[in-house]
């Protein structure tokens, strides 16, 4: 193999890992919308929305973030009003993992007051996205 078609061959798989890598970090979960996904809050027992907005989070008992993400949602839950959490666990509940389209955990949703997903985060969520999802509802 001539050096001018290897290093062809080399730049041009360069380029395809660019492009997947760009495909697969806008796929990443960060949306700023949920689709048209609505949270039903009977498929809670003690679910308790928020008059603003409600922050969901999916966890299972395996999961080994879901501790660091219950304790950041609700710390910052209770310091915005109208600001409530949930915490849905998918281990008692796996019908909701396909309801709600959930394939990883800790996956956060943010509920408008009818139900309707705002925005979605999987992963632990960083504490500014929250801002700008809670401030564009």
């Amino acid at each position: 193999m001539s050096p001018a078609l290897a290093l062809g061959v080399a730049v041009a798989l360069l380029a395809l890992a660019t492009i997947i890598g760009i495909v697969l970090r806008r796929r990443d979960g960060r949306r700023r919308d949920g689709g048209t996904l609505r949270f039903d809050p009977a498929d809670v027992v003690s679910a308790e929305l928020g008059s603003r907005a409600t922050l969901v989070q999916f966890s299972t008992e395996m999961c080994a973030r879901c501790p660091q993400v219950r304790r950041l949602l609700h710390d910052y839950a209770s310091g915005h009003d109208g600001l409530a959490h949930v915490e849905v666990d998918l281990t008692h509940r796996p019908d909701l993992s396909a309801r709600y389209r959930v394939l990883q955990t800790p996956t956060t949703f943010l509920v408008d007051g009818s139900g309707a997903v705002r925005a979605r985060f999987h992963g632990v969520p960083h504490p500014h996205a929250l801002t700008e999802a809670v401030a564009a509802v």
